[in-house]
């Protein structure tokens, strides 16, 4: 699907209409699904059995992670998500199944695999600080009879959606054989595909509309180019064989490449106070995606997902930011009283 990029920046009017638009959008997720574990304590001393931090555990959170935090995000735009990957048959699954239900999002999309541990990913804080994170995972490629299981179900789904969302983390789901697969039947449908990529299936995604990956993917896969350099990026764009490139830079925002268009569109952070940056990759995923279904441009659908992404990071841990957030951080800002 092209997305055309406007000539000027997103307007409150516009922004407005935009979140309204995105209620009811029917939205694919398809990538990595994690659970995120919180354990948040106190430490007083440090262990006689090792030379760390014993951390008295007083709370205890979860949260829905990669892929499963991009379709909650997007479920708390009001839009239908239908989510897809695997999950192991263990404890980690039921506790990922049911923060799915309590979110008002169905788990049918998810099938479970023996011998595959459900990815979780459990960090320890300790006075607001994290002291260690402890993987659960299998990242090697799903076998061929999974992934042709798991396509049947996405491109049952593609079929009724607004929006295509990929998202990566180098787990096994996305293979590039089924990332081909999705993007060509979202493509002949004429809907927006939106892709976070990891590394290993990096040049796997050509055809899709955005490709959002984040600087240290980026300069993996092109360390020869210059993430300043216009012509570089476009370079990149090109090999890519994508509509929009979108680079989020952390600190310094966003920038988004798109054919037909000279210069990069350079988006600067809105982050008011940065607590946490877990999560805020899946929430520009699924608020781009999200945008663009609602009749977005891809300027305006950046945007849109910066605003966002300044929000989330103000959070502690995986979050989702509600609409009426963003609204409120599209604001003009008042201009302070001396």
């Amino acid at each position: 699907m092209t997305v055309r990029p406007p000539e000027s920046g997103l307007t409150s009017v516009r922004l407005a209409a935009l979140l309204d638009g995105m209620r009811g959008r029917r939205i694919v997720v398809v990538g990595d699904v994690m659970l995120d574990r919180y354990l948040i304590g106190d430490t007083e001393r440090i262990s006689p059995e090792a030379p760390v931090p014993v951390v008295t555990v007083h709370q205890r959170r979860l949260a829905l992670g990669g892929a499963a935090n991009v379709a909650a995000n997007a479920a708390t735009l009001g839009a239908v998500v239908e989510l897809f990957g695997v999950v192991g048959e263990d404890l980690h699954a039921e506790a990922l199944r049911e923060a799915m239900t309590q979110g008002g999002m169905s788990d049918a999309g998810l099938l479970g695999v023996r011998n595959r541990p459900t990815t979780a990913k459990t960090r320890v804080l300790a006075r607001g600080q994290q002291v260690v994170r402890i993987d659960e995972e299998e990242d090697g490629f799903l076998d061929e009879a999974t992934v042709a299981r798991l396509a049947t179900l996405a491109l049952a789904a593609i079929a009724e959606a607004d929006a295509l969302l990929l998202e990566d983390y180098d787990k096994g789901v996305l293979t590039p054989s089924l990332i081909g697969t999705l993007i060509e039947a979202a493509r002949e449908r004429g809907i927006p595909v939106v892709a976070d990529p990891k590394h290993r299936a990096f040049f796997a995604y050509r055809g899709a509309t955005v490709f959002k990956p984040n600087r240290r993917e980026f300069t993996s896969a092109f360390p020869q180019l210059d993430l300043d350099s216009g012509a570089d990026l476009r370079r990149a764009l090109e090999r890519l064989e994508v509509e929009h490139l979108l680079l989020t830079r952390g600190a310094d925002g966003m920038v988004l490449v798109s054919r037909g268009v000279a210069e990069p569109h350079r988006i600067a952070s809105r982050a008011h106070e940065v607590f946490d940056v877990s999560g805020a990759g899946d929430t520009v995923t699924a608020w781009v995606g999200a945008a663009l279904a609602a009749g977005a441009s891809a300027v305006e659908a950046a945007e849109v997902a910066n605003l966002a992404a300044g929000v989330e990071v103000g959070k502690a841990g995986v979050a989702t930011v509600a609409p009426a957030e963003v609204a409120a951080a599209g604001l003009p800002r008042r201009p302070r009283v001396i």
